[in-house]
């Protein structure tokens, strides 16, 4: 997730364990815990663009390196605390601040690499988006009240918090997917696959859905509210890319092949070819819009670096009229404004 989440949740990790007169420093040392995951960010090549995107959320991420990682945490900050903490405690609290980051990270629908080095598998329970100031903000005011009171008793709260939001994402998760199988079997594709819903932006009411029937992604935005009934917005469809017939055209030793592999493992097989630029291979799993097909990012096969590297290009972009939709489906609002092709 976000930074400030990662860290919040860090430092309340670390409440958990501490003792009242080491509420401060137990904070501080659990949020640093918590945020230094994501430093593989900094993990990047101008020469192999998909380099950053491979190794993020990847090993420093694992449950393997939790004690890897709370102890360079806790070296970071031993210079500074080396007179208030004892070494114990402080890789307790940095420990239990890292040990937050790949498990929250997965509940995401990014992917993460939690069982490396065993599995490269990426792990995403899409539960919660990546940004969702429902459950971050809560959880900030109550770190705040058990740093300012130095009681460890409000950092506990605040774990209940986090568990229950999550548990309701999960029912959530259960609500949209109970409702695509409804959609499928509705529309006759019954030999359909790869059912999939993830959470939109910041909120767990309207959800993307995607599924694949006979060569073909069909992607809806899904509605599941608490006082209305479930609601369907039809989107786009659009044909999967062969990733293996396109590495098969190509040399062996052609960059481009690698990084075909590499985006269709990094994008879980969710790959299309942008109707309007056949060149530009997008991660169909993100939209501005969750009926839409429209890219957040992509590779553009068209464009390489000097070493024959495909170019990363994001999109983030969000165009009014996309604005406008996603608000009118959040608010479960019968007409929306037609979506632009890609």
């Amino acid at each position: 997730m976000d930074p400030i989440s990662q860290g919040v949740l860090g430092s309340i990790a670390a409440l958990t364990f501490a003792k009242p007169t080491h509420t401060r420093l137990a904070a501080l040392a659990g949020c640093i815990g918590g945020m230094l995951a994501d430093a593989d960010i900094l993990i990047s090549s101008e020469s192999d663009p998909l380099l950053s995107i491979e190794y993020h959320r990847h090993f420093s991420h694992s449950l393997a390196f939790i004690p890897i990682g709370g102890l360079i945490a806790a070296a970071l900050l031993y210079p500074f605390l080396r007179n208030s903490l004892s070494k114990a405690n402080l890789y307790l609290y940095c420990t239990a601040g890292y040990a937050t980051a790949g498990l929250l990270d997965a509940c995401t629908s990014y992917g993460t690499q939690l069982l490396w080095p065993f599995s490269d598998l990426r792990i995403s329970w899409s539960i919660i988006s990546i940004i969702d100031p429902v459950f971050t903000l809560p959880l900030l005011i109550l770190l705040g009240l058990a740093v300012f009171k130095r009681s460890p008793r409000f950092a506990r709260i605040a774990s209940i918090f986090a568990l229950s939001y999550l548990s309701f994402g999960i029912l959530q998760n259960h609500r949209a997917s109970s409702h695509l199988q409804e959609l499928v079997a509705s529309r006759g594709h019954h030999t359909a696959t790869r059912l999939t819903v993830k959470p939109s932006i910041a909120n767990l009411i309207l959800w993307r859905s995607i599924y694949l029937h006979e060569g073909t992604f069909y992607v809806d935005a899904l509605r599941v509210g608490f006082f209305s009934s479930n609601r369907t917005y039809p989107g786009q469809s659009i044909p999967a890319f062969d990733t293996k017939a396109k590495i098969a055209e190509l040399t062996h030793d052609n960059p481009l092949a690698k990084d075909l592999a590499r985006f269709n493992h990094f994008s879980e097989g969710y790959l299309a070819q942008l109707p309007s630029e056949p060149n530009f291979i997008i991660d169909l799993r993100y939209s501005a819009i969750p009926n839409s097909i429209n890219p957040l990012w992509g590779i553009d096969l068209s464009d390489t670096t000097e070493s024959g590297h495909a170019a990363f290009e994001t999109r983030r972009k969000i165009p009014e009229a996309d604005r406008k939709a996603f608000v009118h489906m959040l608010k479960g609002e019968q007409s929306l404004p037609q979506i632009p092709e890609g």
